[in-house]
């Protein structure tokens, strides 16, 4: 982007701050909000559903998270999203300061993992905003930069690479594996988008085949000290981390073992790859048209276990109960959310507002890909929930500030000639 198109867009900003919360009905998209209050039912049928044999009133909670996040998205979408271009460095900024605040007391630690802010009334968990916030920091970059030769680049690839970096390392550490698979595919759309030479792409590659070839190397020499010493998986207690030189957790090593060599791991499949092989007798069980609302064996009786049926898995849930046909209607729903994303990315006037809905919609397609890639066993499991409908009130507020950045970006586009 040239200085001139930078002054232009600076200019947009300060002139629509005045009306920023203007409303107007007839430029409303209304496609995705539609498909969002549709998933967000079923997300509360199905939590419901769950739970009736057990008593958890989680799909109360998530009534109540939805009704919020919908006020949110409003909110959001009625914001003209320029205003962000100037703003972005603070929410970024937020975002890594409640990412440290999991550190001090206000941290919670849950299952092993400290990844939520205890506020007594309710938890949050600080990787969403820092999701949003670097995504909107890293556009604002891109969408101020001139776009030149590598040389050139560097510089900007620079800021961008300790945008990303920072967040991913403080929520690596938590250790939380999963969120931090949403940042690389998100940056690396908009570097692409942003038309970075193919130079850079190219050393990416390498660097990811090294990646993985280390990653794997450790894997195979975690497996050779689990056979010398008898142990399976579950009877080791983090001995190999100890003595490893990669940041790797030996659960999170057991996890790439279940997925790579189940036989392996866990050959009767009561350990790491229980919640797989019950996930997919669910799925499967399900048939054409499933077995009725509250009629989930897996979950009833305890198979799909209840700490993961109402988030994680709740995909499995909604399969075996509603069959091949629910499944399928709910997979329609979340491509026309990712398919209007990018007609909303495509018809977008600037550079800036091109980028954000980029991200934002490549960040709802990786948390869809994996977690439903979870539950049909073709990716490994980290713990990525569900967009709108997985429980969980951070992740729906942080779906639906998402969405109606998407909205904003919709309505305010005509301001551009």
């Amino acid at each position: 982007m040239n200085t001139k198109e930078g002054m232009s867009i600076s200019e947009n900003v300060s002139q629509s701050s005045n009306g920023a919360l203007h409303f107007d009905y007839n430029r409303i998209d209304w496609v995705t909000p539609i498909s969002m209050v549709l998933l967000g039912v079923t997300s509360v049928c199905f939590i419901y559903s769950t739970q009736i044999y057990s008593g958890g009133t989680q799909w109360k909670m998530q009534l109540v998270w939805l009704t919020a996040g919908w006020m949110v998205y409003c909110v959001v979408g009625s914001l003209n999203y320029k205003i962000l271009l100037e703003k972005g460095h603070l929410i970024y900024g937020l975002g890594i300061l409640l990412l440290l605040l999991v550190k001090t007391p206000l941290g919670s630690e849950i299952y092993g993992s400290r990844r939520w802010i205890d506020l007594k009334v309710f938890k949050i968990q600080p990787a969403e905003a820092a999701k949003i916030g670097t995504l909107i920091l890293c556009a604002s970059i891109l969408a101020r930069s001139r776009i030149g030769s590598f040389r050139e680049s560097l510089q900007m690839i620079g800021k961008v690479a300790i945008a990303v970096a920072l967040p991913i390392l403080l929520i690596f550490s938590q250790p939380d594996l999963g969120s931090t698979l949403v940042f690389p595919p998100m940056v690396f759309t908009l570097l692409f988008l942003a038309k970075i030479p193919t130079r850079f792409f190219a050393f990416i590659l390498v660097a990811f085949v090294l990646i993985v070839g280390v990653v794997a190397f450790d894997i195979n020499k975690y497996q050779q000290f689990l056979t010398e010493r008898g142990l399976t998986p579950l009877q080791n207690k983090g001995e190999y981390q100890a003595q490893s030189l990669l940041p790797l957790k030996d659960y999170q090593r057991n996890r790439i073992l279940a997925f790579v060599a189940p036989e392996l791991v866990d050959p009767q499949g009561i350990g790491v790859n229980w919640n797989k092989l019950q996930s997919l007798i669910a799925v499967g069980s399900g048939g054409l048209q499933g077995k009725g609302l509250g009629q989930s064996t897996q979950a009833k009786l305890g198979y799909l276990p209840s700490s993961v049926a109402h988030n994680d898995f709740i995909f499995s849930v909604l399969a075996e109960e509603k069959g091949f046909l629910g499944g399928s209607l709910v997979l329609l729903l979340f491509a026309v959310i990712v398919g209007n994303g990018i007609r909303i990315a495509a018809i977008a006037r600037d550079r800036f507002g091109m980028l954000l809905a980029a991200g934002a919609t490549v960040i709802f397609m990786i948390h869809i890909f994996i977690n439903i890639g979870m539950t049909l066993g073709i990716t490994p499991i980290t713990g990525l929930p569900l967009p709108l409908l997985s429980y969980g009130g951070s992740f729906v507020i942080s779906c639906c500030i998402l969405q109606g950045l998407l909205q904003s970006i919709y309505r305010f586009r005509k301001d551009f000639s």
